[in-house]
């Protein structure tokens, strides 16, 4: 079996013992794309199974673990199909993850009365069927692009539309069964199949009026094709020259050495990219590139390219598409009511679908764009109005704090509350003083202090006999956690006692977690602070009425609504490090209130922040001893784990710990942490740490989240470009964190102007909304959602959720909507309110 398709076999296997929670591969599957694809081709896979590895893995962490388990089966299946060795067993006689096949798709029936509203199909295909309405499957499974679409199915929508595609003209069993490799199983499923970018051949350059600096789409005839080695061998680059009659343009791609097979010449072939300049002539470097047919360079028009699979070109699945957009788009039920489309300056939805396949002009592509992503915020906005009222309508105990009693918490502790930490209080006092429940999520920078307001939160509570409950994602801060509450709460002068409060992980010993659940059912516990294990169904309160969620979007919802469960409309407050942007924060989490810390303590240096070429790398092992000297300790970080999940040349913390500590640093003490390690290793390892027994932590990205070590000073971040831009900030803030100036090291895994200026940013600014708002447009919002949020997030096709101005006037829309009318009631909202259910799936569970 050639090599890609073992990584393939390899990963898919872990990622099924791991349980599909898209954790084989740090980052996610879809990370291995980076460096399989280009792989695969080399060893001639057949194009058809890459773009399938692809497009599934792209989209697989949207999926539920269910929907992902099926997804790795049914491709796994496919190669198998394609290269039988997939299938068979190993010499060792272990077989080889060969899944059953996945379920068949329903094919529905077509019901009489919608036979002659469809396009024929060929005779030679039969009769034509007739649909019927499919049922609708709530989110957040994986329903077809109609259904999930906002105002995508309601009681009006043409039945018609769930009929199978084998009622097209052209369209058999055969090219039916490739469709549904693309999610396409019905007409509505082709309606709502957005093109993926467009041609604009109605506004075709020739080359010799080319601009240095321009965007652009350029149409011309390969006139020569050459590959070479470069970097003595170890990558290769084609060249290609291409000219349309005015002039030629050489076109440049770097490790994508089956072009040069791909491209012939005399080929006409449709470049888009960048313009610019190599030794006075204009090039572009790695340019998107297709063939193109002769008969679409006079149509005048704006061409829609739409996603592909094996076995099927653009022109065939354009004309399919046109059949069923030119005849079902008009009639299509818009949901919206008149007063929204009206004052929001939307086109109505039948024309927005006509316009976004086969638009008239730039100007009326572009307001079809903004309705269909008005659409799907508009929908995310109303149900998160909804949650927010529905958790208004709660009540909760009253637990009002006298000033007196705050006053005198405060002066025994050893430091002064920044401004933004006293706002913070304030609101949550208020909360707490409501009678309804708290639901209030409190973000801040690394070391602003977020801590100290959850232990004078959970302390308010204690005070009227009540208790509170900590959950953290690692033992690590859970234990860091339990220092803070202990010394701030329990300390001299404190308000509780320390055995009022107790650290609960999944290495506490079995006595001791009987004894702390006892004290938690007898009210004698007052403050439980611990990892998942404050969630097992043994752990009972007496009367739990604020729950705090640390780091939350590492928790799925299910296990949120676990930690609330555990009491009756108890407080709620989520807390995170990671700045979130504004428009996640009127989306998203707009079902919650919100507090930003974003001032630090005094005393607090910025983090001096440098960006090293991997060439430079023995300049920083020159600070970290400079600094050890000096009496401070290091972290040293790696994205990845062992040796054989290399991508490039990626380091990984295991095989570099042993050449670190007996080349690099042998006169040093040096400490090894990462996510295989058990529980009591890792707390072990970096207990040792904090005690200064070690001087160099080398770890993944386990250390993240909550680790607190005021002597570390240097923080070196190997394979940097793997990571977010909020990551890289969580990572920096596990430094600075004392009084001595400290510093960040950031190393890409090679050398890429492209990736080397995204990093710059670290260089520029300690600012971490700053960077939240640049890893939001580069990165999209994975970095800053959750389990359930991603899932929504990865529904927005048209939107985007750095689009503030269109998000304000959704979220302006809807706030409108929900005061006039928020069940509604009103006949002129009724298809609203269908289409609304279906999208939400009925739940009236967390949005955030």
């Amino acid at each position: 079996m050639q090599p890609s398709l073992e990584k393939l076999r390899k990963f898919f296997g872990l990622e099924r013992e791991k349980g599909y929670e898209n954790t084989a591969i740090i980052g996610g599957l879809a990370k291995m794309l980076d460096y399989w694809e280009g792989e695969a081709r080399a060893e001639n896979i057949r194009e058809e199974i890459i773009q399938a590895v692809v497009q599934r893995l792209r989209s697989y962490e949207g999926l539920s673990p269910v929907s992902r388990a099926d997804a790795l089966k049914g491709l796994w299946k496919r190669i198998a199909e394609t290269y039988p060795e997939a299938g068979q067993r190993p010499a060792g006689g272990h077989p080889r993850p060969v899944p059953p096949a996945p379920r068949p798709a329903l094919q529905p029936k077509v019901q009489p009365d919608t036979a002659a509203a469809l396009p024929a199909r060929a005779s030679s295909e039969g009769a034509p069927t007739r649909p019927q309405p499919t049922m609708a499957r709530p989110r957040p499974t994986t329903p077809s692009r109609a259904e999930s679409a906002p105002g995508g199915k309601h009681s009006q929508t043409p039945a018609a539309l769930s009929a199978p595609l084998t009622v097209l003209q052209g369209v058999g069993p055969r090219h039916a069964s490739t469709l549904a490799t693309l999610g396409l199983h019905t007409l509505g499923d082709l309606l709502y199949c957005y093109p993926r970018r467009y041609d604009d051949y109605s506004k075709l350059k020739p080359i010799k009026s080319l601009w240095y600096g321009e965007q652009v789409t350029v149409i011309g005839s390969v006139e020569s094709v050459h590959s070479r080695p470069i970097q003595s061998g170890s990558r290769t680059i084609v060249e290609a020259i291409i000219g349309d009659g005015t002039g030629s343009l050489r076109l440049t791609w770097f490790n994508q050495p089956w072009l040069a097979n791909r491209l012939r010449e005399g080929q006409q072939i449709s470049v888009s990219g960048r313009v610019e300049q190599y030794l006075g002539r204009l090039v572009m470097n790695q340019p998107d590139w297709e063939a193109v047919d002769v008969e679409h360079l006079h149509t005048n028009r704006i061409v829609p390219i739409y996603p592909l699979t094996g076995r099927i070109t653009q022109k065939w699945l354009r004309g399919i598409i046109n059949q069923v957009v030119t005849w079902w788009a008009p009639a299509v039920v818009d949901p919206l009511p008149e007063d929204v489309r009206s004052s929001g300056q939307l086109m109505p939805l039948g024309n927005a679908l006509l316009q976004v396949h086969f638009p008239d002009s730039q100007s009326k592509l572009k307001a079809a764009r903004e309705r269909l992503g008005f659409d799907e915020i508009f929908f995310l906005q109303m149900g998160v109005l909804r949650q927010k009222r529905d958790w208004k309508k709660a009540e909760a105990l009253h637990f009002a704090v006298a000033d007196d009693w705050l006053e005198a918490r405060l002066k025994a502790f050893p430091f002064a509350l920044t401004a933004a930490q006293q706002r913070a209080l304030t609101d949550i006092r208020h909360d707490l003083d409501s009678g309804q429940p708290m639901n209030r999520l409190l973000q801040g920078d690394v070391g602003s202090g977020k801590t100290v307001v959850a232990a004078l939160a959970a302390a308010m509570i204690a005070s009227s006999n009540s208790q509170a409950a900590i959950m953290t994602p690692t033992g690590i801060l859970a234990e860091q956690h339990y220092r803070t509450f202990t010394e701030l709460l329990a300390g001299e002068g404190g308000a509780m006692r320390r055995e009022e409060v107790r650290l609960l992980v999944g290495d506490t010993s079995d006595a001791e977690k009987d004894a702390i659940r006892r004290g938690l059912v007898d009210g004698s516990i007052k403050i439980v602070i611990g990892t998942h294990a404050v969630i097992e169904a043994p752990v009972q309160f007496k009367d739990l009425q604020l729950a705090v969620i640390d780091e939350q979007h590492r928790f799925g919802v299910e296990q949120r609504a676990e930690l609330r469960s555990k009491g009756t409309n108890p407080h709620l407050l989520v807390m995170t490090a990671t700045p979130i942007p504004r428009s996640l924060a009127l989306t998203v989490y707009g079902d919650l209130d919100l507090s930003v810390i974003e001032e630090m303590p005094a005393g607090r240096q910025p983090v001096n922040t440098h960006l090293l070429r991997p060439q430079e790398r023995e300049r920083a092992y020159t600070l970290i001893r400079a600094q050890v000297q000096e009496g401070r300790q290091a972290f040293v970080i790696y994205p990845l784990i062992e040796e054989s999940e290399k991508m490039d040349e990626l380091k990984a913390a295991v095989d570099d710990f042993d050449v670190l500590s007996k080349e690099i640093f042998p006169e040093l003490r040096l400490g090894l942490l990462h996510g295989r390690l058990k529980p009591d290793e890792k707390d072990a390892t970096m207990r040792k740490f904090r005690m200064g027994e070690y001087d160099i932590l080398v770890s993944t990205t386990v250390i993240e989240v909550g680790v607190d070590v005021p002597n570390a000073t240097v923080m070196l971040i190997e394979g940097a470009d793997r990571f977010g831009l909020a990551q890289l900030h969580q990572l920096r803030g596990r430094v600075g964190r004392g009084l001595a100036q400290s510093y960040c090291l950031l190393i890409p895994s090679r050398e890429d102007s492209a990736e080397n200026e995204r990093l710059l940013a670290m260089t520029e600014s300690n600012d971490g909304f700053f960077l939240a708002e640049r890893d939001l447009q580069q990165r999209g919002p994975g970095e800053f959602l959750g389990t359930r949020q991603s899932g929504y997030a990865s529904g927005l096709r048209m939107a985007s959720l750095s689009d503030l101005p269109l998000i304000e006037k959704a979220r302006g829309q809807a706030q409108k909507l929900f005061e006039a009318d928020p069940d509604l009631l009103r006949p002129e909202d009724a298809l609203l309110a269908e289409s609304l259910d279906r999208y939400w799936g009925r739940t009236s569970g967390d949005v955030s």
